[in-house]
């Protein structure tokens, strides 16, 4: 039996949280004993302990940018220091085998590799662009420190991949995968949220923040609103805690737009396999290259066709004129042409539909997803008996 220590950011409930959630609740107990690590209480903490997975609170410091000035670098490491101690003593107590760091903005998984000599899989969701100089830190402590980077696409795997510290067999891809009895075709849900069966809804899933790109969907949306009073924009996703002024601003949009009331948006939504099938169109037009998007999986497991930005892991999810569209990033014309295109165009949206639902269950299944990691887990606890 094997003890696993998971460290995470958050106790949200969004892509990362959501693949975490899955892989601890379906590993082989007999093969292994999760225990996940979280810096604050939260739905996911709640889902863990509804599914008898073992969770400890420890406030350990995520990496910010509130911390990215002197001040905040002072503060960082003495949190860094009092907590990672706290981490060690946990480890000790319950044995802990293999350290599976679940983010980039958790550096504690350094601490219990060189205190207690423990293997340490990094797993990888993110690609940091800006700032640089942190990107570049990180990088480096990843090639220095872990036995395996895990990484959740090929965009991710070559993004890291091109830091001098990173040696090429240190790096494997592991697709996440999706849970079909969670996200599945369903009838029409547009009668629970008010919206006539006859209206087409363009709708985006994600967090209100500088880069998912809601700036964009309203940009490429609205002008397709104001041709058609037959569509419905739809948005739902919350911001961090403290940014509230994230909301507003993109409330203060949505209500200056001209098309406010055929546009909605709502904060977290818990029940999003609801979402997905009240869309007739999904879009993500993340501006920064988004590591593979779990709510792109999502939707293509509902049988949802996708419209996106070319760069990322999108292109690894959705096979272009197949299961959907693809533009060059930050150009809203091309995105409001896609959109158009898909939901003026019956045929090709049902063909998408189906293709997008054949392609989820082949590429990426959560039965694979499970499989890799738990072979990963014997083959790195077997090279550091």
């Amino acid at each position: 039996m094997e003890n696993i220590l998971y460290l995470h950011a958050g106790a949200e409930m969004y892509g990362a949280d959501k693949v975490l959630l899955e892989l601890v609740k379906r590993l082989d107990k007999d093969k292994f004993t999760p225990h996940v690590v979280l810096p604050e209480e939260g739905i996911l903490a709640d889902k863990l302990r509804e599914n008898n997975i073992i969770v400890e609170i420890i406030e350990y410091p995520i990496l910010r940018r509130k911390y990215f000035n002197p001040k905040g670098l002072i503060n960082y490491i003495l949190d860094y220091k009092k907590y990672s101690k706290q981490l060690v003593d946990y480890s000790k107590k319950n044995n802990i085998d293999i350290i599976h760091n679940n983010t980039t903005a958790v550096l504690e998984g350094i601490e219990l590799k060189r205190k207690l000599k423990l293997p340490l899989i990094w797993h990888v969701h993110e690609i940091i662009v800006k700032p640089k100089v942190v990107s570049s830190v990180i990088n480096a402590f990843m090639g220095m420190y872990a036995n395996k980077i895990v990484t959740v696409s090929e965009a991710v795997a070559e993004h890291v991949k091109q830091s001098r510290f990173i040696k090429e067999n240190q790096v494997k891809v592991i697709y996440n995968g999706v849970d079909n009895n969670e996200f599945y075709k369903m009838e029409s849900t547009k009668e629970e949220f008010n919206i006539p069966e006859d209206k087409k809804v363009v709708g985006m899933i994600g967090r209100v923040n500088a880069w998912k790109g809601q700036g964009d969907f309203l940009e490429a949306v609205v002008p397709l609103l104001k041709e058609n009073k037959n569509y419905v924009g739809f948005l739902a996703g919350s911001c961090f805690a403290g940014e509230e002024w994230r909301e507003e601003e993109l409330d203060d949009k949505i209500e200056k737009s001209g098309v406010a009331e055929q546009i909605i948006r709502i904060p977290y939504f818990k029940e999003t396999v609801k979402l997905y099938n009240l869309f007739d169109v999904f879009v993500l037009p993340s501006t920064n290259p988004d590591p593979l998007p779990t709510v792109v999986l999502e939707a293509m497991a509902c049988g949802k066709p996708v419209v996106g930005y070319r760069h990322g892991g999108v292109c690894e999810m959705v096979k272009e004129n197949v299961n959907g569209l693809l533009v060059e990033v930050r150009n809203t014309t091309e995105l409001s042409c896609a959109i158009k295109n898909l939901l003026e165009n019956d045929e090709i949206r049902k063909e998408f539909e189906n293709n997008s639902l054949v392609r989820q269950k082949k590429e990426f299944s959560l039965e694979s997803y499970i499989y890799n990691f738990e072979e990963e887990y014997g083959e790195i606890k077997e090279k550091n008996a």
